[in-house]
């Protein structure tokens, strides 16, 4: 007997019938108008849910669906699960941890250069015909911090290490033995020493504002912020007091508090970069993360260990 699958994601529809090759009955839900029919009319009929982060699903909708048994997250982020009211029904949740690593890996580090380089000025002005040959600051050699060394972490670690001979330091909750970078105890200390500071952490009420003025205030006015984790892990509001002030050099934002909506604050300061939240899309990251969400539907519904499981 085929098992249905409530479809909230929007954005790896093209992989999709990587699941219905394998016999999962799909019920694409992607806009909230649709997400709250499909749940009041098929409550009874959903066997499993695709979601991300930011979607989440609420403790009111896994009540709703009776039959539901396991909810795949997209991403390495579940804030807004309602892990709690899952484990109370026993209904297992996985993420796509390591998934999608490299190409949000690769943007993190793309927005580095741009943000250093200035590069979206430079762009904008040689096309008005301006000649303006600004001496921006090199990024071989800088001192980078990464907060949360995961998956992405780490890839972004190889690549700075590696790539522009940059000495990697980062926080997380204990220090990684296995590892050739330094840990820091803290957000603050870690800020403190590194000219870059780039958020590959979680988000969720855990991180919530690790990184605050206090930090900002460390990392100082030759610093950068890098965020391509969740905007929650850092203080808007001081963050844009800290641009406005000249406290930190500039920043760089895939992820926003409210999205789509980005703040006016953020989008008229010249030492900002802006992406509106693709950092980990590209098509064979899509690919793989569906190809992870089969793998652990599969191993589930076969009464085998999952592969990315979520604990409460």
């Amino acid at each position: 007997m085929s098992k249905t699958v409530l479809v909230l994601v929007e954005t790896v529809d093209d992989y999709l019938p990587l699941l219905e090759r394998a016999g999962y009955r799909l019920i694409r839900a992607p806009s909230p108008q649709m997400r709250a029919d499909a749940i009041a009319r098929h409550g009874d009929e959903i066997d499993a849910v695709l979601t991300r982060g930011p979607l989440g699903l609420s403790a009111a909708e896994i009540a709703t669906l009776t039959k539901l048994r396991i909810i795949c997250v997209i991403g390495a982020g579940y804030e807004q699960v309602d892990l709690v009211a899952a484990a109370a029904r026993g209904i297992i949740v996985t993420n796509g941890a390591g998934a999608n690593a490299g190409p949000v890996a690769d943007h993190a580090m793309a927005l580095l250069l741009a943000l250093l380089r200035d590069i979206p000025r430079a762009d904008a002005s040689t096309r008005r015909g301006e000649w303006n040959r600004v001496i921006s600051p090199s990024v071989s050699g800088k001192r980078l911090g990464i907060i949360g060394l995961g998956a992405v972490g780490q890839a972004i670690a190889r690549r700075a290490s590696q790539g522009f001979d940059m000495n990697v330091s980062y926080h997380s909750r204990t220090p990684r033995a296995e590892v050739p970078y330094t840990w820091y105890d803290s957000p603050l200390h870690l800020a403190d020493a590194v000219d870059i500071l780039v958020v590959a952490t979680p988000g969720g009420n855990g991180t919530r504002h690790l990184v605050d003025a206090a930090v900002l205030e460390a990392l100082g006015a030759e610093g950068y912020l890098v965020n391509i984790a969740r905007a929650s892990v850092v203080d808007t509001d001081a963050l844009v007091g800290a641009l406005r002030g000249g406290v930190i050099a500039g920043a760089a934002l895939d992820v926003f508090d409210d999205e789509p909506a980005v703040p006016d604050a953020l989008k008229a300061q010249g030492n900002t970069v802006l992406t509106p939240h693709v950092a980990g899309q590209s098509p064979e990251a899509a690919r793989d993360t569906v190809a992870l969400v089969l793998r652990n539907l599969q191993a589930f519904f076969a009464g085998e260990p999952v592969l990315t499981p979520v604990r409460a």
